[in-house]
């Protein structure tokens, strides 16, 4: 007869393995015991007033009764309330003519806008108090019908 093809350094290894499934396995069975199955009631969770999470339901006598009709449906974010917002005045803090742009700080909200030569009404140059609108561009807010402010 041959000898055994399995070597002691392969029986450990497959031994390891072994004991290690069988503790595995034992693990799982234990924690299936120790747990308690999940309820649906157990998974929800309520918000209050305060919108504080909470595990207990919203008292029925505390609500709130809303007049349906005094909801308002409109969108108004891209409405201008008045027409005279449209029309912004500010500072040309940088303007570069041979490259055909330059920021304009708005005066009402001290933001910087872009603004290029297309876009112009009039030639400017810099520290013009101008008039302009703002309009969408490719990388933020940018300048569009700017003239010089005439007083």
């Amino acid at each position: 007869m041959g000898r055994s093809q399995e070597t002691f350094g392969k029986k450990e290894v497959r031994n390891k393995k072994e004991k290690k499934r069988k503790d595995k396995e034992q693990k799982r069975a234990k924690k299936k015991s120790e747990t308690k199955s999940a309820s649906f009631d157990d998974m929800i969770a309520y918000v209050d007033e305060f919108g504080m999470i909470t595990s207990t339901p919203p008292d029925p006598d505390n609500k709130t009764v809303v007049d349906v009709e005094s909801i308002d449906l409109t969108n108004t974010r891209n409405k201008p309330e008045h027409a005279s917002t449209l029309e912004r005045k500010g500072v040309i803090t940088y303007y570069n003519d041979s490259k055909g742009f330059g920021f304009i700080r708005d005066l009402a909200s001290n933001i910087r806008v872009f603004v290029h030569a297309n876009n112009l009404l009039e030639a400017v140059k810099e520290n013009n108090v101008v008039l302009f609108e703002i309009s969408k561009g490719p990388k933020g807010p940018s300048a569009i019908k700017v003239k010089l402010f005439k007083e």
